[in-house]
């Protein structure tokens, strides 16, 4: 991967100047790349990594991987359901996977039954699904390559002898 890409992925923040320090290349030639990476759809957006449990809300939304089967569909394979299934504006995240389910997706609610209607009302009765299993996500501690919990230090007292 070109390394401005990989400098972006790993802190967006990353000004051009920085980028050119970086890399040994002028800071136009950095500005130019980064515009045909946007221009051509490879950087997709910018955005923040937040660690949601220290939001202070009274109530936080929940979060569920979400494993589907579904009957493929001839000549359009996944495709054509995956698309149907990600434009719920629960589904966070979908993506085509292997092994016993077709589909593992990330659906978030304002709470477990918003989640659990979900499941129940639009995804489980819909034409070629086959099945459904449903695990909520209940700490996160590592998210896109960042901790998101800071280590606790130890609080035993130290016994010398």
């Amino acid at each position: 991967m070109d390394e401005i890409l990989t400098i972006l992925e790993k802190d967006a923040r990353t000004t051009p100047e920085e980028i050119s320090r970086m890399t040994k290349k002028s800071v136009a030639d950095v500005k130019k790349a980064i515009k045909k990476f946007e221009q051509s759809g490879l950087i997709v957006k910018y955005k923040a990594i937040l660690n949601k449990e220290l939001v202070k809300e009274e109530s936080h939304p929940v979060r569920a991987l979400i494993e589907v089967k579904i009957a493929p569909q001839k000549d359009v394979g996944f495709d054509n359901m995956a698309e149907r299934i990600y434009k719920f504006h629960e589904v966070v995240s979908c993506h085509l996977v292997s092994g016993t389910y077709d589909l593992l997706l990330v659906v978030e609610g304002k709470d477990l039954q918003t989640v659990a209607r979900f499941v129940a009302e639009k995804l489980s009765p819909m034409e070629n699904v086959r099945g459904t299993v449903t695990h909520f996500l209940l700490k996160t501690y590592k998210e896109d390559h960042d901790i998101l919990v800071k280590p606790e230090k130890d609080k035993r007292i130290a016994i010398i002898l």
